[in-house]
């Protein structure tokens, strides 16, 4: 038995020889030209799908580099006006000192008041700093709106409490600007923990120049106190409830120690004169600057009243302390922020090259191979249209002549 092969089979098969070799060597320009081993999906199935993979985890690092240029420029600007606020407390608490000098006028203390207003009205504007894209620093969440407004005589916080969290690396997040409240509003009196001050009704030049904790007598528990003069020279000390504790002598100069609790005291109190201790509560920096401006417009006539204007300046200076630590842990809690964005983008380079370089090996092409390749399959096209070309000038005619 013979196969017959026909003239139409031989050249059909020659033609789809050179098709074919032609499409191999155009796929081989294509990759020779865009530098690209995988120039299809069909190229390399599993390789294409690990490339795409990777090419969705350097997008993701671009994403994260844009969020971290957002919230470092906004740190940024709060370092700024927390520094600029700073500088503001400093003065405040020169002005305060200044103030609390024997010979200065009623003029004088007005002129320093003065001051402390332009002041409070600079920290306002300060706490309503924006990040130059329309969104306030300060307002945690809600940033599209001033965070602070003057409502009455004081002033009152429109934000939240929430603090955001950036993504700025993979699983690897920081805290956007703090919210304004945890700023300028919820900043702890007297010395943190225990405040004590002496009451304004007081008609005797007693000044309640220091207090703190006294371990020698007993443990302060944040319990609430009154020490009242029952003449200048003795004091009972009173419970919330108004029950005696304790009596004892007064003299100017002296501790009064009680349950843990250490009072400096000088001067001369009358009959019925009283101080408050009490543990701390959160006052705002506005309500601290609004009492310094009030005490200071005082124009006190007697011993009385300028021993409450040295009180009053006391509790001041005493609040703008804490108001000023206030922002100085804001600012350190800034730069840690800051300084853990520097080290995600080291974190976020490093993971870049790994990707690029993975991405390289498995998409990039082999030129050396590639060409080799090209150049044999140029031969073997050739190769078949020299066969095809042969092939056409066959002819039984020719045999038989």
């Amino acid at each position: 038995m013979s196969n017959r092969i026909s003239t139409g089979m031989m050249y059909s098969q020659s033609v789809v020889t050179m098709l074919a070799k032609q499409s191999k060597l155009a796929h081989l320009q294509q990759q020779l030209s865009s530098g690209q081993r995988l120039v299809t999906a069909k190229d390399d199935p599993v390789a294409a799908g690990t490339a795409v993979g990777l090419d969705r985890a350097v997008a993701q690092l671009a994403q994260f580099s844009n969020n971290a240029n957002n919230v470092q420029n906004r740190l940024g600007l709060q370092e700024n006006a927390l520094a600029q606020a700073g500088d503001l407390m400093t003065r405040v608490s020169e002005l305060t000192i200044e103030a609390n000098n024997a010979s200065l006028t009623t003029d004088d203390r007005k002129a320093i008041a003065s001051e402390l207003q332009a002041i409070h009205d600079q920290m306002l504007s300060m706490a309503n700093s924006t990040d130059g894209n329309g969104r306030y620093l300060f307002g945690g969440t809600v940033d599209g709106t001033a965070p602070f407004s003057k409502s009455g005589s004081g002033v009152v916080y429109n934000g939240d409490q929430t603090q955001r969290q950036v993504e700025v690396a993979a699983d690897t997040y920081v805290s956007d600007a703090l919210p304004g409240s945890e700023i300028f509003m919820r900043i702890r009196t007297g010395d943190g923990t225990m405040d004590a001050h002496a009451s304004t009704g007081n008609t005797g030049t007693a000044l309640l120049l220091d207090f703190g904790r006294d371990p020698n007598s007993g443990t302060y528990a944040g319990e609430s106190y009154t020490v009242q003069f029952t003449a200048a020279d003795t004091y009972d000390v009173l419970d919330a409830n108004g029950n005696v504790l304790s009596s004892g002598a007064y003299k100017a100069g002296d501790d009064i120690s009680f349950n843990g609790v250490r009072l400096r005291v000088d001067g001369t109190p009358a009959a019925g004169d009283t101080l408050q201790v009490g543990p701390s509560q959160n006052k705002d920096v506005f309500s601290t600057l609004t009492d310094l401006i009030d005490a200071l417009n005082t124009d006190p006539a007697n011993d009385a009243d300028r021993a409450q204007l040295q009180n009053a300046l006391q509790t001041s200076m005493r609040d703008v302390k804490l108001a000023s630590a206030k922002m100085i842990d804001a600012r350190a809690s800034g730069g840690a922020q800051l300084s853990a964005i520097d080290n995600a983008a080291e974190l976020r380079a490093s993971n870049e090259v790994t990707l690029k370089t993975t991405l390289s090996s498995i998409r990039d092409l082999d030129y050396a191979e590639a060409i080799g390749q090209y150049q044999l399959e140029t031969a073997a096209l050739q190769a078949a249209q020299t066969v095809f070309k042969q092939m056409q000038s066959m002819s039984l005619f020719q045999m038989m002549g």
